[in-house]
């Protein structure tokens, strides 16, 4: 067995050891087949008000600007189906990924000692870890690590597991044996096309994120447009329903990182206690959760809207 076999074979058996449920390496570098659509869809405005989206272009096309020096990408995936879904029949709903305690930290944690075993095992690594905090076109990169295809709802979908994992990516120095893309696997369903209230989804494997309900309630921070006219079905903290409708999500499987469990503050909230919610419960309960990220106000905003439509 060559060094690099030998090396992959360890980074992804350390990292099932850690709880990822998939992981996939490709060579760091240009993404030229993503140029022209990303492009085309900054042009567009799909973005919306996210400018961030707009800032290192470069970085965001080529990893080797992003991490100087780096030979590969080592994608990783891991599972937040939740085990016990928090009642929302007649509520307010969350996105599933937002039940417990924020991710970031979480999964982090996991690859900076994912990393550390690493140079433990080979020696001096050169390498940065990244999980939806760098200008990285994560689906990608998961792709061409043949992680799954870019279904028509443009969400990373994996044969096996379906697509409520969130993704994240460690950079190196090192090369290493890459893997293969696999094929789509969407065929002629368009469920999450059907389903979507505010068609963000205006074509297959396309998104105006301006138009998604996850858009409105965690990335804008403005008030809502006067003449905004799309029911929300009920959610005021993103979306899960391209997901919850994709036959691929039947495969799901709960994970079992007690830090993502729902917290026990919200399991039974109705929508009297999301309305009656106070600034200063809000900073108690969800002191390490996703939803800190829209703020009091921002969540205020969103379940007045969503009440609005009752």
């Amino acid at each position: 067995m060559s060094l690099k076999s030998y090396y992959t074979d360890f980074i992804k058996t350390k990292a099932n050891d850690l709880g990822f449920i998939s992981c996939g390496i490709s060579k760091s570098g240009f993404l030229e087949d993503e140029v022209e659509r990303f492009e085309k869809w900054l042009k567009n405005s799909y973005h919306g008000k996210m400018s961030y989206m707009e800032r290192n272009f470069d970085k965001r096309m080529d990893t080797t600007k992003l991490v100087e020096g780096s030979k590969s990408i080592i994608s990783l995936l891991y599972n937040y189906y939740p085990s016990n879904k928090i009642n929302d029949q007649n509520n307010f709903k969350i996105s599933k990924y937002a039940y417990g305690n924020d991710y970031h930290y979480i999964i982090k944690d996991k690859l900076k000692r994912l990393l550390t075993e690493m140079r433990d095992e080979i020696g001096e690594v050169n390498g940065r870890v990244f999980v939806d905090s760098a200008p990285i076109l994560e689906r990608a990169w998961a792709k061409k690590s043949g992680l799954g295809w870019i279904g028509k709802n443009t969400n990373l979908i994996n044969k096996k597991t379906g697509s409520f994992f969130f993704i994240a990516e460690i950079i190196v120095d090192l090369e290493l044996i890459y893997d293969g893309e696999v094929k789509d696997y969407c065929g002629s369903c368009t469920a999450c096309l059907d389903s979507c209230p505010t068609n963000a989804l205006y074509e297959p494997y396309k998104i105006d994120a301006s138009k998604c309900i996850s858009y409105f309630t965690i990335e804008l921070k403005d008030k809502f447009p006067d003449d905004l006219k799309k029911d929300f079905n009920d959610w005021i903290f993103g979306c899960d329903i391209c997901q919850d409708v994709c036959p691929w999500n039947k495969l799901s499987k709960s994970n079992n990182e007690p830090l993502l469990k729902p917290k026990e503050e919200i399991k039974h909230y109705t929508k009297k206690d999301w309305i009656e919610l106070t600034d200063e419960v809000f900073k108690v309960v969800f002191k390490e959760s996703p939803l800190k990220r829209t703020n009091y106000q921002g969540l205020k905003r969103n379940i007045k809207y969503a009440s609005q439509r009752i």
